[in-house]
Parts: structure tokens; C-alpha cells; sequence
């Protein structure tokens, strides 16, 4: 009995998708030399929230994308690129909880059927006193 995971990967060649590899925007402007002050060719390989993208997404090499990460965290320290980013909110907000709740779902209506016969019990049984 065989896993899938001791299975062999099928070659290429059978894969039936065809994918184009992505070509590294270091390729395309013939950059030699990573540097850390060059904040605009670093935030092309930082996220909206300043997360340092993956190879998959910017078609890096292992070593450009090993250059690439420890310029933006010298930058970082450097004060020259954020760690984070503030996004703004879009969702809304909890409403304010001024201690009046709504009636609960599965409790209410079987704990007012309770309360309601036992006062028209307790009702009926005054007005036959008084």
C-alpha cells in the first residue's frame, strides 16, 4: 500500500497546464545591484500592508528575492520603508452595548410561556382571595 506522498511526480511534459514563467522586474530594468536607499524599486516588491511579496508573485530568483529581502529590511531599519501600513477599516464596527439586548433566540419564547402561565396562575388564585 503506497501514500500519495511517497508517489513520484509526473513529468512535465504530461502536466496538462501550461503556465508562463514570470520575469523579474530586476530582468527587465538590468539591475545589478539590489540597493536599500532605492525605496521605489523596493515597494514594487512590498504588499499594500508592507509585506515583502512572494517569488511566486514577483518572479524572482532565490538570490534576487534573498537580495531583495534584506535591502527592504535595511530600509526598514533605516527608516526608509514602513513596517506596516494603516488600511482603513471597512468594516463596520460592533454597535454599542448600553445593556438593553434584543430578546434571546431559543430561551425567550419558552421562558415567557413559563412566566405567563404561572402569573395567570398566581393571578387567578389572588382575585379568588381578594
Amino acid at each position: 500500500m503506497t501514500s500519495k506522498k511517497n508517489k513520484a511526480r509526473a513529468p512535465r511534459e504530461t502536466n496538462p497546464k501550461k503556465f508562463k514563467k514570470k520575469t523579474s522586474v530586476l530582468v527587465t530594468d538590468k539591475v545589478d545591484y539590489v540597493d536599500y536607499k532605492d525605496v521605489n524599486l523596493l515597494t514594487r516588491f512590498v504588499s499594500d500592508r508592507s509585506k515583502i511579496r512572494n517569488r511566486r508573485v514577483t518572479g524572482n530568483t532565490v538570490q534576487q528575492q534573498r537580495d531583495i529581502a534584506n535591502a527592504i529590511k535595511n530600509s526598514r531599519e533605516m527608516a526608509l520603508l514602513p513596517y506596516t501600513k494603516r488600511v482603513s477599516n471597512t468594516r463596520p464596527g460592533r454597535p454599542p452595548r448600553d445593556g438593553e439586548r434584543g430578546p434571546r433566540r431559543d430561551a425567550a419564547p419558552a421562558a415567557e410561556e413559563a412566566v405567563d402561565e404561572a402569573g395567570a396562575d398566581a393571578g387567578v388564585t389572588e382575585d379568588a382571595e381578594a
